[in-house]
């Protein structure tokens, strides 16, 4: 898989956000809590301290029923997928 590049405009929730090129990416491997949940509300604050406004390098792994690519980040290189499951915030799905 080819890895791209782009920048982090909004986070949706705690495993979905979009860039500024208009593309909505989710988390390979992470389903965080509903961010009507308060679960949800310190998942999603920590995907923004991690990639909001930021650079990140992606690679597509498939696409979801809502169009969405699903991916694996990175942000610095540090995988941001295994960070939102290793604290907790994200179960793996």
């Amino acid at each position: 898989m080819v890895k791209q590049g782009a920048v982090c405009a909004d986070v949706v929730d705690g495993d979905t956000f979009d860039t500024r090129a208009g593309i909505r990416l989710r988390l390979a491997r992470v389903y965080a809590p509903e961010i009507d949940t308060e679960e949800g509300k310190r998942a999603k604050g920590r995907l923004e301290m991690l990639i909001l406004d930021k650079p990140i390098t992606y690679e597509v792994v498939a696409r979801d029923d809502w169009g969405s690519v699903v991916a694996e980040v990175w942000v610095n290189n540090v995988n941001v997928n295994d960070i939102m499951r290793s604290y907790g915030y994200a179960e793996p799905w």
